[in-house]
């Protein structure tokens, strides 16, 4: 989610809008743990012989039981059980999150929030964290990622997990029944101009588009790969609201009403049953890839698929993010000291590099792109795809982007009525003119 994931993500969530959280298939990974549980409990707990329980509340997959990091730290510090409460959708994790934050109780002592979230939280629920700023050196992550979860007045409230660096996954079968070239850096010269030259790519595969099959899964999925390589979004630099005039937003919602008008689009939004069904299916060609994406399509592809995807470099020349969270130590928790330094340790670069290797998820610890699981990391479901210099490329020139503290509620707003005109034939201006309906009163 995040993988979100998504909101917005980021691994095994979405990234704007929530991923549902699944064990990855050992196929699609380079190294698989064991799949991720779900443990009840809220703030740690002392016991009599002085051991102590640490809960990290999160959602979706942040991969570190895949990486058997838990169980790692616990032989490092044998006092301590760290224990998981995960919730598969971000949705409802995030009210969840408010709720407890509000009444002080329920919290995990690490708890994670998402990309799409952490300027709301930056900005009215700060003093519920514990600073990091003495714990973290911001200048361990990529430039832009700690900037996100620091105050005005410098306090970091959130350790950076992952991002989601963009590329383009696609069905390697699909693409030679259909005529195409199947080589990843032949693709990635077709759609080197940018999205229109995507759509364009899509026009060719729909001319001998095998029965049944579609060029992408989802127009909304383009629109907000198209928004995150934009620095001015949903918001401005002064904070106001821009989404209206955005010209990200207005490009991206053309591309994706195009897309919906040439039936290039299964229109099916990511994650729900049916995108799961058609991946089992082999019915889209093609599917927008945040570094945390590709770990979703191999659990629901499943292992016939396994060789027949492959991954290239994302449309155009402008990299984008898409998705990625943080982990934050409430106040409320018994042992904050050990929290964070837990957070601490599990996003330092060896234990980033743990998580990418196991499930996936792009490190956001610069440190971490030189260790040997990130730079020569492949993933053999996608044909040996070199995730790790892909992604470490697109990495490096991600814009820095302007948050809000309603972007996920935003993007959501767009996407439902983008899902509207693929399902439904809503015609591009009553949709759009739904969406900002919709989204004025969100942000008041």
């Amino acid at each position: 989610m995040r993988i979100t994931r998504t909101v917005s993500s980021r691994r095994g969530r979405r990234s704007a809008v929530v991923v549902a959280t699944s064990a990855l298939t050992a196929s699609a990974l380079l190294l698989t743990g064991c799949s991720s549980g779900t443990d009840s409990g809220g703030s740690g707990s002392d016991s009599a012989n002085g051991q102590i329980t640490l809960t990290v509340a999160d959602y979706g997959q942040f991969g570190y039981k895949e990486a058997g990091l838990f169980a790692k730290y616990h032989k490092l510090h044998p006092n301590i059980t760290v224990k998981e409460n995960v919730t598969a959708d971000e949705a409802n994790y995030y009210p969840k999150l408010l709720q407890e934050l509000n009444s002080g109780s329920g919290l995990g002592d690490v708890t994670g929030i998402e990309v799409g979230r952490i300027k709301e939280v930056v900005d009215t629920k700060a003093d519920s964290f514990v600073d990091l700023s003495k714990t973290i050196k911001p200048s361990d992550w990529v430039s832009w990622k700690e900037a996100q979860a620091t105050t005005d007045d410098g306090k970091i409230i959130g350790a950076g997990t992952d991002i989601g660096p963009m590329s383009l996954c696609y069905n390697r079968d699909l693409f030679k029944k259909a005529g195409l070239p199947t080589d990843r850096d032949q693709v990635a010269k077709l759609v080197a101009g940018g999205w229109d030259d995507y759509l364009k790519l899509g026009e060719q595969y729909k001319k001998n588009a095998p029965s049944g099959t579609y060029f992408m899964d989802s127009a909304s999925a383009m629109y907000n790969a198209v928004v995150s390589s934009s620095t001015e979004q949903y918001y401005d630099k002064d904070g106001k609201p821009v989404y209206k005039s955005s010209p990200s937003v207005k490009k991206g919602w053309d591309l994706a009403a195009q897309a919906a008008k040439e039936k290039l689009t299964q229109g099916l939004p990511q994650f729900d049953p049916a995108w799961q069904t058609a991946l089992r299916k082999g019915t889209m060609a093609t599917v927008v890839c945040p570094a945390w994406m590709a770990a979703q399509i191999a659990t629901y592809a499943g292992p016939s698929y396994k060789g027949k995807w492959d991954i290239a470099k994302a449309p155009g020349t402008a990299a984008a993010n898409w998705g990625g969270s943080f982990l934050a130590v409430p106040k409320a928790g018994k042992h904050t000291k050990e929290a964070a330094a837990l957070a601490k340790w599990l996003t330092s670069p060896a234990q980033q590099a743990a998580v990418f290797k196991a499930a996936g998820l792009f490190p956001s610890n610069q440190g971490a792109y030189s260790l040997p699981d990130v730079q020569n990391g492949k993933l053999p479901y996608f044909n040996n795809a070199p995730i790790g210099k892909i992604y470490a490329q697109e990495a490096s020139s991600i814009p820095v982007a302007v948050l809000g503290p309603k972007d996920a509620d935003i993007k959501k707003a767009f996407s439902d009525q983008i899902n509207n005109m693929e399902q439904r034939g809503t015609k591009p201006a009553d949709a759009w003119a739904a969406a900002t309906k919709n989204i004025e009163k969100i942000v008041g």
